[in-house]
């Protein structure tokens, strides 16, 4: 049984596209995709940190119905494992959140994103690993192995949507869920070497329950090629009654169709200076940044340098509402010393903030990025390194054993990422450079909306110097 020279033993190498056309042609079953992936999952995602729960049973019998019913006018992506990030409410599942206070806990309802990957013929064989509350951008939660990245695995996957990361960088899945509330997509695709698309606000579905009063997390794929990002993402982008944050229209022929686009030329600013204050940037990711700038400006673009700076009462308003957010999830005073030492750090921080307070953070949101729109508004798209460091070892962010210190190293570590969060605008994170061997990411952030045209930039720089052809050791 063939498939473009793969055989069932070796599904993991083709993409999400590729699986799902070679399900349409009968050349292999939904269930041959599916054992393969549980196979890869349970032989790689220990020692890769990869998943929190594995739900063979239940991606089995969703595997043998599709069969049955077959996938003739069914999406792009019907039969094609992915899997869930262990913070989305998922029916049946257990949702551990990272966290020793959630063991046990499993929702009767799914969050409204799951849902529409289900419908899409898209197949969950678990949920992935996340840090405590998705709150830090590393992921080693108490009590299971870190996630790590597949190219050196003494070093951080990232966080938080750590463990899908590092599952589909490991080619454990072609494509898999993640949520961004302040990089949490973008740093584990540059820490593993994937395409991670942070999505406008509103334009997933944060229902019935999920997302935050600030806008500042959003669903978003995470995927080896640029297509299948899209593919992903027209398979969550829908529109959902009573959403509080309502984007311009996704394009009319989809996210797919439209990658494949040609850009046109486009005017592209070029920020690699730090926003913030008190960072250093590794060469190597401020010349993953130059370089795709210069393959830009080949490609006919128009590429400008320009000085870009997150005001210090921008910085300090987003740190407010991550600290008084860190309270959302309930959890019950006796239980709080369970928590690890950041999570009760930030929950601590959190509580010194009353209800004005917050609400001032708030606005101050508002102000600072319309100004910072306003800024950018004659440019199509702003590229920035991803993070300011190669991926980091597995404890370098706790190692000093002080949790104040660990969330200034990790805001050091991320100086860029957290502007689309607090824009809502849409922002790409791209593979285009490597390091000894490390993936060092690169990131396009673009206006509200706009996440066409960052896919057709991304899938231009992909065509232009692939990726998808690299390999990490020993997978």
């Amino acid at each position: 049984m063939r498939q473009h020279g793969a055989t069932v033993s070796d599904l993991h190498e083709l993409t999400a596209l590729e699986t799902a056309a070679a399900i349409r042609r009968g050349d292999v079953s939904v269930v041959d995709v599916v054992e393969a992936a549980l196979s890869r999952a349970e032989r790689l995602g220990p020692g890769l940190g990869a998943f929190a729960v594995l739900t063979p049973e239940r991606a089995l019998d969703a595997a043998r119905a599709l069969d049955r019913a077959g996938v003739d006018g069914a999406g792009p992506l019907a039969g094609v494992p992915t899997a869930i990030k262990d913070l989305a409410a998922t029916a049946g599942v257990p949702t551990r959140r990272g966290s020793v206070i959630y063991d046990g806990y499993v929702p009767d309802r799914d969050d409204d994103v799951v849902g529409l990957l289900r419908a899409a013929g898209t197949i969950s064989i678990g949920k992935t690993a996340v840090p405590e509350f998705g709150l830090p951008c590393y992921t080693e939660p108490a009590g299971a192995p870190p996630a790590v990245t597949p190219w050196d695995r003494t070093r951080s996957a990232g966080g938080s949507s750590g463990g899908a990361a590092a599952a589909v960088a490991a080619r454990v899945l072609p494509v898999a869920h993640g949520t961004d509330g302040g990089g949490s997509i973008r740093i584990p695709a540059s820490s593993c070497g994937l395409v991670g698309l942070k999505t406008t606000r509103g334009r997933v579905p944060a229902g019935p329950a999920g997302g935050d009063p600030a806008g500042l997390s959003v669903h978003g794929p995470l995927a080896r090629t640029v297509a299948d990002a899209a593919a992903l993402l027209d398979a969550m982008a829908a529109p959902s009654p009573g959403e509080p944050f309502v984007p311009a229209p996704p394009p009319a022929e989809g996210y797919l169709a439209a990658a494949g686009r040609a850009p046109g030329r486009r005017r592209i600013a070029l920020a690699v200076d730090p926003p913030i204050d008190a960072t250093e940037i590794d060469p190597v990711c401020r010349g993953a940044a130059e370089e795709t700038g210069a393959l830009l400006a080949d490609l006919g673009h128009d590429v400008e340098p320009v000085a870009l700076r997150l005001p210090d009462a921008g910085v300090d308003a987003f740190l407010t509402l991550w600290k008084v957010l860190s309270l959302a999830d309930p959890v019950d005073a006796a239980d709080e010393p369970r928590l690890q030492p950041l999570t009760r750090y930030l929950r601590a921080r959190g509580r010194e903030y009353d209800g004005m307070a917050a609400m001032a953070a708030l606005h101050t949101v508002q102000v600072v990025t319309r100004a910072m729109v306003a800024e950018r508004a004659g440019y199509d798209a702003v590229l920035t390194p991803t993070v300011a460091l190669p991926p980091r070892p597995v404890g370098w962010f706790t190692a000093g054993g002080d949790p104040a210190d660990d969330f200034a190293r990790q805001i050091a570590f991320t100086p860029w990422t957290a502007i689309a969060n607090l824009t809502g605008e849409p922002a790409i994170s791209l593979p285009l450079s490597w390091s000894d061997g490390l993936p060092i990411g690169v990131s396009l952030r673009g206006r509200r909306g706009e996440e066409a045209l960052l896919l057709a930039l991304g899938a231009q720089l992909e065509a232009a110097r692939p990726w998808a052809g690299r390999r990490p050791p020993e997978m």
